[in-house]
């Protein structure tokens, strides 16, 4: 589809929509399969297509290579969104040093799995430029203890970028891809090494309203109250919800797509998607994210005109954090609530910043179900936000 390089290193994008998978993984192999010394093969694949087939097809093109990637809920590329495709990144030469990890059985030993995989940057802590890139499974309750985990063993000195993995909304299991293997209840990273610089920038398109909110009881990923009172009564009356947000399940996950939950975190206020896992029966909030007890935290809103607005900053963001160089290619992580709140015109108006942005280089990802982006802090788990890493 496209490809990016500079004499020693290259990104290379392909994407394929044909409806029998292992063409369909084969001819986005193929098309991404662009440079010399290919260290790494990305697959975003529509939750339609049969996993264990992706990767055969992947491999016909790929044999040799370190494969790794996730389902989604929808594609992002050249051509704006796309669903039930498969799409492939590639990246290579000379000047790219790549090491993976996977841990399994992630659920209840997050923070172990975490420190695990986080290793595999440890043999390339004499390279002048890194990022872990993690693929989680999005159905992995307390994200940020993953985080947390990586963050023993690498510290502040390493960005990380990633996204939990999708299956189009359906809520019943998503699917993580790693050499020959399909798997779930896992985390796959990839540590990076470069010559040239490489940089993340992350974005959400939303501002606080009101004072703080804190969180005075919670566990098991869900907030019992805020402000010693029951945490959806506390949130919807800061917001003046309208009352059938109040008792009917839909109608509140109306509401709370546009009105996220912001945490703050060291490196700024953090969005939370609460519109998944909804329970009025408890006037509990949470979507799967651990909030720690004592956190602040504020009701949040936004509009297209700021989301697409977020879209930018987190490109500037990652394109300006490169220091002068111009970037071979970028990695793009949307969320699936913003997918949900912008609509089909929305999300292609999105592509079409995106696609401003990278100038003509390359770029690939996909709407998941949690991001992950950080440069500095313990943490960086994020709902409704773009996450973008660029590749120079």
């Amino acid at each position: 589809m496209s490809a990016g390089a500079t004499g020693r290193r290259w990104l290379a994008v392909g994407r394929s929509d044909s409806p029998d998978t292992r063409t369909a993984a084969a001819t986005a192999t193929r098309s991404a399969m662009t440079g010399p010394e290919p260290k790494l093969v990305i697959v975003f694949s529509a939750i339609t297509h049969d996993p264990a087939a992706v990767l055969d097809g992947v491999r016909q093109v790929a044999a040799g290579v370190p494969v790794v990637g996730c389902t989604t809920h929808g594609e992002i590329g050249p051509g704006g969104p796309t669903d039930g495709t498969v799409m492939v990144a590639a990246l290579g030469g000379p000047g790219i040093t790549v090491t993976t990890a996977v841990a399994e059985a992630v659920a209840g030993r997050q923070r172990e799995a975490g420190a695990e995989v986080a290793r595999c940057a440890e043999p390339l802590a004499d390279q002048p430029h890194r990022v872990l890139m993690l693929l989680t499974d999005g159905f992995v309750r307390d994200q940020e203890s993953i985080l947390r985990g990586v963050y023993s063993v690498l510290g502040a000195g390493v960005p990380l970028f990633g996204g939990a993995s999708a299956d189009g909304w359906r809520m019943t299991g998503s699917h993580l891809f790693a050499g020959d293997r399909v798997l779930s209840d896992a985390v796959v990273a990839v540590a990076i090494a470069s010559e040239a610089p490489l940089a993340v920038g992350v974005r959400h398109g939303y501002r606080k309203v009101g004072d703080a909110m804190i969180v005075t009881s919670s566990g098991g990923g869900r907030i019992q109250t805020l402000d010693d009172r029951p945490a959806l009564d506390a949130y919807l009356d800061r917001l003046g919800a309208p009352r059938e947000a109040y008792t009917d399940v839909e109608a509140f996950r109306d509401f709370a797509l546009l009105h996220p939950l912001g945490v703050q975190r060291r490196s700024g206020v953090e969005a939370r998607n609460l519109s998944t896992e909804i329970d009025l029966e408890g006037r509990t909030l949470g979507g799967g994210s651990a909030i720690d007890h004592g956190a602040l935290t504020w009701p949040m809103i936004g509009d297209e005109t700021s989301i697409l607005e977020a879209t930018d900053g987190a490109c500037e963001a990652a394109i300006s954090g490169l220091g002068g160089p111009e970037p071979v290619g970028l990695l793009t992580f949307s969320c699936a609530a913003i997918r949900a709140t912008l609509g089909d015109d929305g999300i292609r108006r999105e592509g079409e910043r995106l696609e401003k942005w990278a100038g003509g280089v390359p770029f690939a990802g996909f709407y998941t179900y949690g991001e992950i982006a950080r440069t500095r802090g313990i943490d960086g788990f994020h709902n409704q936000t773009l996450a973008v890493l660029a590749v120079a």
